[in-house]
């Protein structure tokens, strides 16, 4: 069990910080009506926001493959899921994504804005930003794209592909109580994993024409808040 404790201790982390990030702000916005922030504080909230974002993608790839080791290898499980190896997918994650989220930031830093300096949303996110640039930004806008799909599709058919490896595992049981219990010890995972791509699909991949800035911003909202305060009552009542 240590591997899937030790990634989610780092699932924790992560998520306090990416809360951390845009509560605060928001609550004076809604409460104390400070709608204002600097612009160095504006691509701060920005860059923390992607990079745990991207973050948080990683890891779910990394503990989809840890459950797919547990179920489809069990006995070879201690041996091919070490501390080391755990200690070392989890670090990989986390520097990547800050390191690439860094190339997007700098390049959005070095954008000229516009007037009126107002963005409809309640926290810094890359599109709102953009549309204040008063330059070219296709060339920040590729880069951003690149580098998100990355980060974001990748892990996606790491995990879709290490599910359905388990699947066809679990189907190979004989018993129903034998596939019941290979299932519940991904059920926590694979619920986490469907309400955060869920609402990113929801949020980045449906076309903006077809979809009102209102609903747009519930869907930040509901990945951004709702979801880190939600997994820990997955996690917590499966443990």
């Amino acid at each position: 069990h240590q591997p899937m404790y030790l990634l989610l201790v780092n699932l924790s982390f992560l998520e306090m910080w990416y809360t951390t990030n845009i509560v605060p702000k928001m609550l004076l916005i809604i409460i104390a009506e400070q709608n204002t922030i600097s612009v160095a504080g504006c691509l701060a909230q920005f860059y923390f926001f992607g990079s745990l974002a991207a973050t948080e993608c990683l890891l779910l790839a990394v503990m989809s493959y840890d459950r797919y080791l547990a179920i489809c290898k069990p006995l070879r499980y201690p041996v091919l899921m070490t501390g080391h190896l755990c200690v070392w997918l989890a670090a990989s994650s986390w520097f990547c994504c800050f390191f690439l989220t860094a190339i997007t930031m700098v390049l959005l830093s070095r954008l000229p804005f516009c007037a009126p300096n107002e963005i409809d949303h309640f926290f810094c996110d890359f599109t709102p930003l953009i549309h204040l640039s008063c330059t070219d930004t296709s060339l920040t806008e590729t880069i951003a794209y690149a580098t998100s799909s990355a980060v974001t599709l990748v892990p996606f058919l790491l995990i879709t592909a290490s599910y359905s490896c388990i699947l066809a595992a679990v189907l190979r049981i004989p018993s129903g109580t034998g596939r019941q219990k290979a299932f519940s010890t991904c059920s926590s995972h694979l619920t986490s994993v469907t309400v955060f791509y869920g609402t990113l699909i929801a949020t980045y991949l449906v076309p903006s024409a077809n979809s009102p800035q209102l609903l747009r911003k519930g869907s930040s909202l509901l990945y951004t808040i709702l979801t880190p305060m939600f997994n820990p009552v997955v996690y917590g009542i499966k443990t």
